[in-house]
Parts: structure tokens; sequence; C-alpha cells
């Protein structure tokens, strides 16, 4: 997949490390330093592969002439006892490196999985699926690239790279016309959201020349009656869809018409794939 990676990668592997290795592994100090091994790790269920550079950062901060042969890519599909990769070299950093690399692995690809399970309830429609914000402290940019890699979209990085107006905002600033007003004077370089919560509201943000509308937990019928008023405009905005989306309902809401469907819980509620690696020594 064509998908640029993150540039934080050596940095949070870096800090992954720490936390487990601190001072040193004790454990494999018990294995002789000679000893060499080849280790194998396989997924025990279908899952969207994610993860691939990170483990190579992994092997690669602990010990450089470990060898890495992948056989599987990030975004590929794959099938309960399928062979993700083989890592050959000295049996101490394999041993160091496992629980960490495989945190990651099975993050990231839990993380690609469940975005293309939603991905494909929505297929045959024009929606698409973003993330939002509620991601793990700290691997924010790599479960960015997880959700791309499940064939999702990403939303905002973050809170500096586009302005999303809530109902704090509206309230501090008086009226949704005037939030819009303030975000436009502050900047033209991003785009504005406003978080709408009825009908009402969302005229309000076709007043204010707001260019994309996020629909808090309408209806079924409210979010296809948005979508008419919405097609009735010289410049319709873009609407994304949100709150009480879930595998079972997200069809009926994407068939509604909407541009979007964010969805907090593909970075947020994470389960991790269940993978295994098992380890050969030899002298």
């Amino acid at each position: 997949m064509n998908i640029p990676l993150p540039p934080d990668i050596d940095s949070t592997v870096r800090h992954a490390l720490a936390e487990d290795v601190g001072a040193g592994d004790l454990t494999a100090s018990l294995v002789p330093a000679e000893v060499q091994g080849h280790a194998r790790v396989i997924t025990r269920e279908t899952a969207i592969v994610c993860g691939v550079a990170w483990v190579d950062a992994v092997f690669r901060q602990l010990d450089p002439s470990v060898r890495i042969e992948w056989h599987v890519a990030d975004g590929a599909r794959v099938a309960p006892n399928d062979l993700l990769f083989e890592a050959r070299g000295s049996a101490r950093p394999l041993l160091t490196g496992e629980r960490t690399a495989i945190n990651f692995l099975q993050c990231l690809s839990g993380t690609a999985t469940q975005t293309n399970r939603y991905v494909e309830a929505v297929k045959g429609t024009k929606c698409q699926i973003l993330d939002t914000r509620k991601t793990l402290p700290g691997l924010r940019l790599a479960q960015k690239y997880a959700v791309r890699c499940g064939g999702g979209r990403n939303k905002r990085i973050g809170l500096f790279d586009g302005i999303l107006i809530k109902e704090n905002h509206i309230a501090a600033a008086g009226s949704i016309g005037a939030a819009v007003a303030a975000a436009r004077a502050l900047t033209r370089q991003v785009p504005v959201e406003v978080e709408v919560e009825t009908l009402a509201e969302l005229e309000e943000a076709f007043a204010a020349n707001a260019d994309l509308a996020l629909l808090d937990d309408f209806s079924l019928a409210d979010l296809s009656e948005a979508v008419v008023r919405n097609r009735r405009r010289a410049r319709p905005l873009e609407l994304e869809a949100t709150g009480g989306v879930d595998l079972d309902n997200i069809g009926a809401t994407a068939a509604t018409g909407v541009d979007f469907i964010s969805v907090g819980s593909i970075t947020k509620h994470v389960r991790a794939i269940d993978l295994s690696m098992r380890l050969a020594l030899s002298r």
C-alpha cells in the first residue's frame, strides 16, 4: 500500500523499549550470548496487517544485525495460522524485543481490522469512514496510519490542522454564526466544521457558510432530511454523521446519503489481534 509512514516511528519505538527494557533485560541475560534464534510469528485469527515498520524498528534499535523477513505487507488480509514474518539473529535481542514488537503489531492490526469492518459495511455507498482524535495516548500517528491501512480516512490529526466548533465553543462565542466568523478571521487555511444537534442548528451552519457539518446523534429520518436540505443549496456542505454508530446500524446511516461517518471506537476500543511468536534456538 502506498501510504506514507508516520515520521515518529523511531521515537515511539524508543519510548516503548525504554519502558519495557529499562536498565536491561534480566531474563534474556540468562541465555548465552552466542545462542542464535529463528523466530516465526503467526496470526491466530483473520486480520488486516499493520505495523511492519514498527516491528522492524524494534529489532533494528536492539540489534541491527537481526534479519527480518516479511511474508505480508501492511494492509494485507491474513487468515488463522498465516506466517507474518520470520526473524533471525542473536537470541537475546529476539527475546527482548518480542513483547514490544508484538504489542505494536497486534494493536495496529487490531485498529486496521476494525476499521476495515466498518469500511466493508458501507461498501456500495459514497460514504467514507473517518477516525477521530479518540486515540491511544502516544500512538496518534500510528493509529491514524492503521486506519488508512484498513481503508478508512483520517479526519484532523490534532487541534492544529482543522477547526471543529462544538457546543461549548458556540456557547462561548454566542452563536454558530459568530463562532464561524471568528474561525474565518483566525485562519482560512483549514476547513471549518460545526457540530449541530438539530435541523435548526444545521440551518444556522448553512447560513454561516461553514465547510462541514457534524450531525451529532441525528435520527435516520433527520439525517435523510439533512441530506435533502443540503442538496438544495447552491454550495452544499459536506455532511458527517456521528454518535451511536456501530456495525449494526452503520449501513443504514450511510444509506441516508451523508458524506462521512466518524467512528471513535475504531481507535478507542482497540482489541488486539491474537498473534503468536515461536523461537527455535541453536548454538
